[in-house]
């Protein structure tokens, strides 16, 4: 998939720190398969650390293009600081609170109730 166009597709910013691993269109649902990239988060860029895989899949619905549902499957990465042993993430606000949609859309469906 052509990146310029996908960074008009998925919500703003996202291909900073993700990559697009797959699409798929099937029936009335687009499918995007996002990893995070292997960049550690600024608030310990000056520590030690391994990348350890990632977190479990999540699925959350973004704004519909063309009459198509759209769904976004992230695969968060989690790293292991060397000194310490523990495990950080990425702290993300990617979600709404209380929901599996993204803030965007969240923000969208209260404008029109």
């Amino acid at each position: 998939m052509d990146i310029e166009l996908a960074s008009y597709l998925l919500p703003e910013g996202i291909l900073e720190y993700f990559e697009i691993t797959n699409h798929k269109t099937k029936d009335d649902t687009i499918h995007f398969y996002l990893k995070e990239k292997n960049i550690l988060p600024e608030e310990y860029q000056s520590t030690l650390a391994h990348s350890k895989g990632f977190s479990p899949e999540i699925t959350i619905e973004d704004f519909p293009l063309r009459g198509k549902s759209v769904f976004l499957h992230i695969r968060r990465r989690r790293w292991t600081l060397i000194e310490s042993g523990k495990i950080v993430k990425r702290d993300w606000t990617l979600i709404a609170k209380g929901t599996r949609i993204t803030n965007e859309f969240a923000s969208f469906l209260k404008g029109i109730t």
